[in-house]
């Protein structure tokens, strides 16, 4: 593959070292963890207490009542793994419950949306069996910026000025912890949550009180969080409070104290492609990670070596590739551990080269899934329009503004310490505008049922205990079959869309990590989303504006349905690499959060 670079340009340098370097979503996290390598924490260490971090300084992209995938490399254990922090859906939450309830999509917001909370649990296996800190090393950080502030940053301050009347109204408990003084907190104020901090504290005291050593410290706090007095306050606030959502109706939640009690994290080998010198690992079909191993597959047929990566015959391919993947993502991805996905067979060369006569110089405007005998189901298209539905307001219809629908959105990290660990996580869920503050805890519950279908012969049906397909993708790749780069960004549907095109600009560029992020980037809509109200924008691809005029001009003369965003839209990502003894990080200037440090 190419290494001729085209010439490009970056807001910042390529961060190098030989220590130790920390990507993140939002600075304060990203010091944090650094901080933590420094004091000789090894990265799994670090990605906690930047876990923990990210929950107190971006609210409005992640919560305790989230969920996270994570891939981490081990140097001691030798591989690659993926753990599964995607709780699954309550064993009260049926088909014919949210039927009775007069639904036929899970609302987007509210209760009856609520998975098992699965961040507190993963953190705590993550620490336990990889990391070598205390619980009080990696929690204290965290609970000082939410008793202490931090420095408000823009898009949270908007996201709660969106559903301020929806907190007044309705969600008074959110109302106390997000408009303080009883109005909207301005960018840069400095904001605080107690009532999260006093929470984690209490954890904190409950998990040292018995005394000896880190192990059983964190298997006290587990059970603070998943028996004690937080899943208790869960149970409670589900079972008593009526909850108004997107259906425009109150609603009580299914989520009890028990589902809290029975769940626990996994841990998976990584569903792999080999594209070339690399070996791409993702999450399983639980997750729509498995849509960018099937876009390599797609693209190992074209010639990307020399092509302009912010051209036309670029992004037209990589584009046309993605609504294939996708398509097959709607038609065949769900839970494993309930159907099977023929994933072997989608990412075989028979197979893709089958695909890959459907792209042509023209732009599809047709959904496309393809066809394994035996497996997957009819997807139906929801279209821009609105749409009649049970909930009594229009189940397609945009709610901003009446009840407070917002997407949610996410954060993401990369890690290497010294030693060559390394890890990538994407925590997401819990957001807080996804559902009211529970009141003694300081914090909301997820909404990620909303991506499961009421259709009982659908792969991603709701059904108790099952997983939801999650759009939350890490991302980490081997070079010549050693571990060499760490990646990701938030981003909902688009995560493997942005994730795919910095490999290429790296792969097939040249690029290093910080320019491949820097290039211009796009997203296609081609597709049905995965959040409430599924809708779906046959041929519309949004580029940002610095993607050239001559490439968006030749883009529509195929057929593209373009629409052009502002400037340092598209993304948020963040890397790591490593070779030998070198360690190299980048991160977005995209949302002016993201940073990465090192040395």
């Amino acid at each position: 593959m190419s290494t001729a670079k085209p010439a490009s340009f970056t807001t910042r340098p390529e961060i190098e070292g030989t220590f130790g370097v920390v990507a993140s979503t939002h600075w304060i996290a990203t010091a944090v963890g650094m901080g933590v390598l420094e004091r000789g924490g090894n990265a799994f260490d670090a990605g906690v207490a930047a876990a923990f971090t990210l929950q107190v300084v971006e609210p409005h992209l992640n919560g305790p009542g989230g969920d996270v995938p994570i891939i981490v490399h081990d140097v001691s254990r030798g591989r690659t793994e993926v753990i599964c922090g995607q709780g699954p859906a309550p064993a009260g939450a049926t088909i014919a419950h949210y039927r009775r309830e007069g639904l036929d999509m899970i609302p987007g917001t509210g209760l009856l949306a609520a998975c098992v909370p699965g961040t507190f649990e993963t953190w705590m296996l993550l620490l336990r069996d990889y990391g070598s800190m205390s619980l009080r090393q990696v929690l204290e950080p965290a609970i000082g910026y939410a008793r202490n502030g931090h420095p408000l940053v823009e898009r949270a301050s908007a996201t709660i000025r969106t559903v301020e009347t929806l907190f007044r109204q309705h969600w008074t408990t959110s109302a106390e912890i997000y408009l303080p003084g009883g109005e909207v907190p301005a960018p840069g104020s400095l904001f605080t949550n107690a009532k999260l901090a006093d929470a984690y504290g209490r954890i904190l005291i409950e998990a040292e009180s018995g005394g000896g050593d880190r192990v059983a410290q964190i298997e006290r706090a587990r059970k603070a969080w998943s028996q004690g007095f937080v899943a208790e306050a869960i149970d409670r606030f589900c079972r008593t409070q009526a909850v108004m959502d997107v259906s425009g109706s109150p609603h009580r939640g299914v989520l009890t104290g028990e589902d809290m009690a029975r769940w626990r994290p996994t841990i998976e080998a990584p569903l792999t492609y080999d594209y070339g010198r690399f070996t791409v690992c993702k999450a399983g079909a639980w997750s729509q990670g498995p849509v960018m191993l099937q876009q390599l597959a797609l693209l190992k047929g074209f010639e990307l070596d020399g092509l302009d990566p912010a051209g036309p015959e670029f992004v037209h391919l990589q584009v046309e590739c993605a609504k294939l993947a996708y398509a097959d993502r709607e038609k065949f991805y769900g839970d494993p551990d309930f159907i099977e996905v023929p994933i072997e067979v989608l990412l075989t060369d028979r197979y893709n080269d089958e695909r890959r006569k459907l792209i042509t110089r023209e732009a599809s405007l047709e959904f496309r899934p393809g066809s394994v005998e035996g497996f997957g189901a009819r997807v139906e298209m929801r279209g821009t329009g609105l749409q009649s539905g049970a909930g009594g307001m229009g189940a397609g219809e945009p709610t901003v503004g009446r009840l407070g629908e917002v997407r949610g959105d996410t954060v993401h990290f990369d890690i290497i310490d010294q030693a060559g660990n390394m890890i990538s996580a994407t925590p997401s869920g819990g957001w807080l505008q996804s559902s009211p503050v529970i009141p003694e805890l300081g914090f909301c519950l997820g909404s990620r049922a909303q991506m499961f279908w009421l259709e009982e012969n659908h792969p991603a049906a709701l059904a108790p205990g099952k997983r939801p397909r999650t759009t939350l993708s890490p991302t980490m790749a081997l070079r010549d079959g050693e571990p060499y780069l760490a990646w990701g960004t938030p981003g909902g549907d688009q995560q493997d869309q942005w994730i795919t095109q910095f490999f290429l600009r790296h792969v097939h560029a040249g690029m290093n990590l910080q320019e491949a992020i820097d290039a211009p980037a796009w997203h296609s809509e081609h597709f049905p989303i995965s959040f409430w109200p599924r809708t779906a924008r046959p041929g519309v691809l949004v580029a940002e504006n610095q993607l050239p005029k001559t490439t968006v001009e030749a883009l529509r003369a195929r057929g593209h349905i373009v629409e052009i965003g502002p400037d340092w839209s598209e993304g948020r990502l963040t890397a790591a690499s490593k070779v030998g003894a070198r360690r190299r990080a980048a991160a977005n200037p995209r949302g002016m959060q993201g940073y990465a440090i090192g040395r």
